[in-house]
């Protein structure tokens, strides 16, 4: 008869790392990629692009939004509130200046109602943009600019400029209502900034 030897379960893979955490652009960055679009005439993607970055959306919320959740009749409106697919509540966002003029020449371009999605399937008629069909179009942008595709995704996006504004501004509790996280616990581990903090604060002092 075999000895039993006891069973010692292996530590998780992901124990005590933060998964799926994606980085955010840096401002050179985000004007690298926003001028190849601009040269390249590519409408559709230099609106994405720009809306993806204010509204700061979760993917599955960004892909579903429609012409009448940015616009009234033919005006684009400066700001946009949507209802959360994850959690249900509201969140509200800015429409930039150069964002709402990139959004009216695509919707332009393209002749959109304000019943259409904005960035529609291009495999699927009347369907919207898959967040997969989101995900390789993200993965393109960061390849263009020679940045490394698995460090960014769909949540570069979403954090690049909730990172920007609490860098300049150190105010949490804005960064949260724009994201539309409901504890500002969320906010913090979400942007990682316990780390971020306690890095700069060791490197200004110098012994």
């Amino acid at each position: 008869m075999y000895d039993m030897i006891p069973y010692t379960p292996k530590p998780s893979w992901n124990k005590g790392k933060l998964v799926g955490q994606k980085l955010p652009l840096k401002l050179e960055e985000v004007w690298s990629i926003r001028t190849r679009l601009d040269l390249a005439n590519n409408l559709r993607e230099l609106a994405m692009f720009n809306l993806a970055l204010d509204c700061k959306l979760r993917a599955c919320d960004f892909i579903k939004l429609k012409v009448m959740d940015i616009a009234h009749g033919k005006n684009i409106q400066s700001r946009a509130m949507l209802i959360q697919q994850k959690t249900g509540t509201p969140v509200q966002f800015e429409i930039t200046k150069k964002t709402r003029t990139a959004l009216q020449k695509w919707i332009s371009f393209k002749s959109l109602r304000s019943s259409d999605y904005l960035f529609g399937s291009r495999v699927k008629d009347n369907f919207h943009l898959t967040t997969r069909q989101y995900a390789r179009i993200v993965k393109k942008w960061i390849a263009s600019i020679g940045l490394d595709v698995t460090l960014y995704g769909t949540h570069s996006m979403r954090r690049t400029k909730a990172t920007l504004i609490y860098k300049k501004t150190k105010n949490l509790r804005a960064v949260q209502i724009l994201l539309g996280h409901t504890k500002i616990e969320s906010t913090v581990r979400y942007l990682g900034i316990e780390v971020d903090d306690a890095l700069e604060l060791s490197e200004s002092i110098d012994i």
